[in-house]
Order: structure tokens, then C-alpha cells, then sequence
């Protein structure tokens, strides 16, 4: 009997937290993938990334120069696709951060904007 009242005094009770979904409150258990994932940040539009794997085949632009929305930037390989990589706004171009024939892995900075 001692044994099972030991055994409940170091079992940890669930901590509960309240999510309040369209004016509905529900009282749920958060799991650890949950608690450890991300902030979401919103996109930087002056940083523009690779959205899958893939090798830098032709760069169009140098750092310093300025480019129009629709300029082509670059061309990415990816699944034996070449994407050509536009861009979104008018600008000037602040750092190259490839080289052609370069591996890319997915999310990282191509180029960015001033």
C-alpha cells in the first residue's frame, strides 16, 4: 500500500492549457512536437530562397545592380526542372549568395534585396 501511494505522489498530473477556437473554449494537452515547433515568421520578400534542392545552372544579376519586378535572377535546377527565378519587386540587388553550379539545399538565401 505504501508502495502505490509513493508511485502516485512522484506521477506528474497533465498540465492542461485552454485553446480558444471561434469563441469555443477547449481545454487540451499540448504534445512536445507542438510545444517545440517554430514561430511562425511571415515570408521576407527582399530575401529570395530555394524552395526545394537543387543547382544554381545561370545567374542574370551581380551585387549592386538594379533590377525590375519580372527581371529573371537566376536559373534552378531542381528534379531535372529548370525554374527561372524572377523578380518580385523592383530593386536593387544587395548580395549573390551562389555560384553557378552550386548545390542549394531547400530554404536557403539565393539573393537578397537592399
Amino acid at each position: 500500500m505504501e508502495a502505490a501511494k509513493e508511485i502516485n505522489t512522484k506521477m506528474k498530473k497533465p498540465s492542461y492549457k485552454s485553446l480558444l477556437v471561434e469563441n469555443i473554449k477547449y481545454r487540451t494537452l499540448l504534445t512536445k512536437k507542438y510545444k517545440e515547433k517554430k514561430a511562425y515568421a511571415p515570408k521576407d520578400i527582399k530575401k529570395i530562397t530555394a524552395f526545394i534542392p537543387g543547382t544554381i545552372k545561370k545567374i542574370y544579376v551581380e551585387k549592386g545592380e538594379k533590377v525590375k519586378e519580372g527581371d529573371k535572377l537566376l536559373v534552378f535546377e531542381a528534379m531535372k526542372m529548370k525554374n527561372v527565378i524572377i523578380s518580385p519587386m523592383d530593386g536593387t540587388i544587395k548580395q549573390v549568395n551562389v555560384k553557378v553550379g552550386e548545390r542549394v539545399t531547400k530554404n536557403d538565401i539565393l539573393i537578397e534585396f537592399n
